[in-house]
């Protein structure tokens, strides 16, 4: 996450998801070349004040990352299969850590110890050939550390992806379009886009969400880093995943795997809700579109556009499958697969220009004029 460029002149610690004002540069130039021009018996010292320094100027862009609400964090798990990944993750690290520790202590020993003396004679010290016990510790101990290493893995993997949908689980199938997805609910009649919608989990009432994956143009990879692991989505091929949020509110994702031009900004949300939360938002969603007089003049414009062979509205003759639904279009949060915000000038511009927010949608332009325009946007905009 945390990265150092050196410009010529600073150092400077940055993170993509923070502004550049949020990190400041670690030393300048003058500083490094003295440092470089630093006697052969402070270096050592002199290095360590280095690393101190790059590790201390990093830690306030980490901890703003982590209080940062759209940034994932996959070290805090919120899901029962983001939390058997957790643990494993934390499991590997500490045994590489402990295998870095044990092969630098040794390098560095030896690197102290055999270091050059000016009493020495140069000869070629003794060499060691055959040694039994040597040969037999760095091929018995690194097979049991893979070992190891392996069957752990296994069993996280075999316990996320043998898992069996309890009763009263919510299914889901989730089908990845060039550049956003598309979620259907076959046993609740809902249809809706790039906002996923989760019951929680409660201690003593679990309600886990299994979800069917595929895609209807491309490969795609489905990722909610909090909430489970990657899975890919590929056409005429059915993957499955699960999750089992514990904690209600907003998670983020996107597809993790490159899909065409707008891949970084296929993006997604799931929305934990409460047991109560998610039964009114299931019975709003089944609600037929409705739209008042005022925006009949709208509906009547875009009823007579391509509009209505890519999008969907249920009461209306729009039934397209090319785009996301548009039944209940307000009710989400984004627009453009989380690529803006669902504003009214928003709205507005991604039906005059859609590749003003996002370039390359396959989503064209309908070149309305300016009073056409801001009748399709009120219809819209009345569709919640």
């Amino acid at each position: 996450m945390i990265g150092y460029l050196f410009s010529g002149h600073e150092f400077w610690s940055a993170s993509p998801f923070l502004p550049a004002e949020s990190c400041r540069p670690l030393m300048a130039h003058r500083q490094l070349k003295e440092f470089a021009n630093c006697t052969p018996g402070n270096k050592t010292v002199r290095v360590l004040s280095l690393l101190s320094a790059f590790f201390f100027s990093a830690h306030p862009c980490f901890a703003l990352a982590q209080v940062h609400a759209q940034v994932p964090n996959i070290f805090r798990s919120s899901s029962t299969p983001a939390d058997a990944i957790h643990r494993l993750s934390v499991f590997v690290l500490i045994i590489t850590a402990l295998i870095f520790v044990i092969v630098f202590s040794l390098l560095a020993y030896a690197v102290w110890k055999f270091r050059h003396r000016a009493a020495d004679d140069l000869r070629e010290p003794p060499q060691v050939y055959g040694s039994n016990q040597i040969e037999l510790a760095w091929t018995v101990v690194p097979v049991l550390i893979v070992l190891v290493l392996f069957f752990a893995t296994a069993r996280v993997i075999y316990t996320i992806q043998d898992a069996a949908p309890p009763p009263g689980a919510i299914e889901v199938t989730a089908i990845g379009h060039q550049f956003w997805w598309e979620f259907r609910y076959p046993g609740l009649g809902v249809v809706t886009a790039n906002e996923l919608h989760v019951p929680v989990s409660a201690p003593g009432n679990a309600v886990p969400t299994f979800i069917r994956l595929t895609s209807a143009d491309t490969d795609h990879s489905f990722w909610v880093p909090q909430l489970a692991g990657k899975t890919d989505l590929i056409p005429n091929r059915l993957n499955s995943m699960w999750i089992e949020p514990h904690q209600i509110g907003m998670y983020v994702g996107q597809c993790a795997q490159y899909c065409g031009t707008q891949h970084a900004k296929m993006l997604l949300r799931i929305y934990v809700d409460s047991p109560e939360d998610f039964s009114k938002w299931v019975a709003a969603e089944k609600q037929p579109a409705h739209s008042a007089d005022s925006v009949a003049i709208g509906r009547s414009i875009f009823e007579k556009t391509a509009c209505i062979n890519c999008h969907a509205i249920s009461g209306t003759v729009a039934d397209g499958h090319f785009g996301p639904d548009l039944t209940h279009l307000m009710s989400r949060e984004t627009i453009a697969s989380g690529a803006a915000n669902n504003s009214h000038e928003n709205l507005k511009l991604w039906i005059h220009d859609p590749e003003s927010i996002k370039p390359g949608s396959l989503m064209p332009a309908m070149n309305l004029n300016s009073q056409d325009l801001e009748a399709v946007t009120a219809y819209m905009e009345s569709l919640r």
